[in-house]
C-alpha cells in the first residue's frame, strides 16, 4: 500500500523536500525525512524514487522527459497535480521546484536525488544551495551517506563521534573560520579557494560548529 502523504490544501508548509532523478538509495534516514515533510515535490523523474518507496508526492514538476510513462500514468490516476514545462527552458526542473517551494512559503528545503553520474547536474544542484543561503532559508542536500550545506556565516551540526566532516572554500577567500567539536579545530583562520586543508576532519562528540566572518564554504557531514 502507498503512504497517503498528499494534502490538498497546503497553505504554509514549514519543510519541503525536493526529490530529483539522481542517485538515491532508500534508507531509514531518507524515509524519516520524507515522513516529516509538509510538502514533497518531485522533479520530473524523481517521482520514480517516490514510486519505489510507495510515497505520493504533493506535486510533480518538470518537462517530463525523464519520468517513466507507467509512473506518470500511475500518479495521474492518483490525481497528483502535474505542472508541465517545455523542454527548452532557462531553468532546470530542480530550479522550478525551488520556485514552487518558495511560492508555498517553505522555510526549510531538503534536496534528495540531486547528485549522480551527470557531474554538470550535480555541481549545478550543489550550487543551488547558494540561492537558499542568500534568502536565509535553511537547505541541505542528502543521500544515504552524506549531507551537504552551503554556509555564509554559522552552522551547527549534530551527529556521532567519528562522523566525517569536511569544509571546502568556494569563494576566493574565507576569513575568520572557526571550527569546534572536531578532531582538528580551527580558530580565526583564513582559507583560500583551492586548499584541501578542511577535508576529512571528524566529530569528537555529538556536536560540531562552524563560523566564518566572510566568504562561502561547502560543509559535508558523512557516515561510512
Amino acid at each position: 500500500m502507498f503512504s497517503i502523504l498528499f494534502f490538498s490544501d497546503i497553505l504554509n508548509p514549514m519543510k519541503s523536500i525536493i526529490i530529483a532523478n539522481g542517485t538515491l538509495t532508500p534508507c531509514r534516514k531518507i524515509l524519516s525525512e520524507l515522513k516529516q515533510a509538509d510538502l514533497i515535490i518531485a522533479a520530473d523523474g524523481g517521482a520514480g524514487h517516490l514510486n519505489q518507496m510507495k510515497i505520493l508526492p504533493h506535486v510533480i514538476i518538470g518537462d517530463l522527459d525523464s519520468i517513466d510513462p507507467a509512473t506518470l500514468d500511475f500518479y495521474r490516476k492518483k490525481k497528483i497535480p502535474i505542472i508541465t514545462h517545455p523542454p527548452r527552458k532557462d531553468q532546470t526542473d530542480t530550479e522550478l521546484c525551488i520556485d514552487y517551494a518558495l511560492e508555498k512559503k517553505s522555510d526549510e528545503i531538503v534536496f534528495l536525488g540531486v547528485v549522480g553520474h551527470r557531474l554538470d547536474h550535480t555541481l549545478a544542484n550543489i550550487f543551488l544551495l547558494r540561492k537558499m543561503a542568500d534568502l536565509g532559508i535553511p537547505a541541505r542536500i542528502m543521500d544515504a551517506h552524506n549531507e551537504i550545506y552551503l554556509v555564509l556565516s554559522d552552522l551547527t551540526l549534530y551527529g556521532s563521534p567519528q562522523d566525517l566532516f569536511s569544509i571546502i572554500p568556494i569563494s576566493d577567500k574565507v576569513t575568520g573560520m572557526t571550527l569546534s567539536g572536531l578532531e582538528y579545530p580551527l580558530t580565526d583562520k583564513t582559507l583560500y579557494m583551492g586548499t584541501a586543508l578542511g577535508v576529512s576532519n571528524w566529530f569528537t562528540g555529538t556536536k560540531a560548529s562552524v563560523h566564518i566572518d566572510s566568504g562561502a564554504v561547502l560543509v559535508t557531514r558523512s557516515q561510512e
